[in-house]
């Protein structure tokens, strides 16, 4: 079973401007794909490749220059520093959910399927999908729907959460799905179910903390001239991408010092975000809301 169609593939690796003896980190790793693309551009240089997910190790090929780390991206300096390689020239992050998960009933990502509200990345993690819809309360799951899932009808799917779980647990895809049937609206189900569980997958896996944490270190692991491509599949990620390669921050708002100077290191190399040509659209249709952005490390004092 192919475990997933690497997206923006040439163009994200393109973007790293691969040096042969360089350093890459793929954050990401998953199935490998753009892994296997730095790889194929390297002559002894070597790649570090983070996946917090048991299953992605399996696809780490036997190569030589080639550095695993099983665990989450937000621990990207920690792992860099203690692996010796402080510095680097390249970062990819694909930060879609791979087609494996959305296609394994038993990992409980997608409601096409039924089993057990999972979404866990990293299946040691003690916090599951059940655990939130059964134990958070109605203020914060009305942030998680509004917030990361854009959910119109936020408040009277928590409310029909809560009246659920107050007959008894609500742990089963299928039990979920029924309980919130009837606030689908008409000719949308599946982009609204698909809104309901991606915001659960965010809260489960921390996704927006993790990604806000990784950023934060780029500045401090890019040598000068480094690269760093990112891919993003909705609004939330690609906003607080792009702010952060444009300023520095999550908001948009450049930091000045008292003469108005910035000494923020990013720049956007492309002027337009990147998105799937036709082609690939018709070949992956799980990339259509893909959007890719690169940026580089100036050097110092530019």
């Amino acid at each position: 079973m192919q475990y997933h169609e690497p997206v923006l593939l040439k163009e994200s690796i393109d973007g790293l401007n691969v040096k042969p003896e360089g350093v890459y980190v793929d954050v990401t790793f998953g199935g490998g794909g753009h892994s296997r693309e730095i790889l194929s551009r390297l002559q002894g240089g070597t790649l570090i490749v983070f996946d917090q997910d048991e299953e992605a190790l399996q696809n780490i090929p036997n190569d030589d220059r080639v550095i695993p780390v099983h665990h989450n991206f937000r621990f990207m300096k920690n792992f860099l520093k203690y692996l010796d390689h402080p510095c680097v020239d390249g970062i990819i992050a694909d930060l879609g959910v791979s087609s494996h998960h959305f296609d394994v009933a038993e990992r409980g990502f997608s409601f096409r399927f039924d089993g057990r509200l999972d979404m866990r990345m990293n299946q040691n993690s003690e916090k599951d999908a059940a655990y939130i819809v059964n134990s958070y309360d109605e203020a914060t799951l009305l942030y998680i729907f509004n917030e990361y899932g854009e959910v119109n009808n936020a408040r009277k799917l928590v409310g029909s959460i809560l009246e659920a779980r107050s007959f008894g647990k609500i742990e089963s895809i299928s039990d979920f799905v029924s309980i919130i049937k009837h606030l689908v609206p008409a000719k949308i189900e599946n982009k609204y179910l698909a809104q309901v569980f991606q915001a659960l997958r965010m809260e489960v896996n921390q996704e927006v903390i993790a990604l806000k944490e990784f950023l934060t270190q780029v500045p401090d692991v890019l040598s000068e001239n480094g690269r760093i491509s990112v891919i993003t599949y909705h609004s939330i990620e690609d906003r607080l991408v792009k702010n952060f390669i444009k300023a520095g921050s999550f908001d948009g708002l450049v930091q000045k010092d008292f003469y108005g100077r910035s000494s923020w290191s990013l720049k956007p190399v492309n002027k337009n975000v990147i998105i799937p040509s036709d082609n690939e659209l018709k070949q992956n249709s799980r990339s259509r809301s893909a959007k890719l952005r690169v940026a580089e490390r100036l050097k110092n004092g530019e």
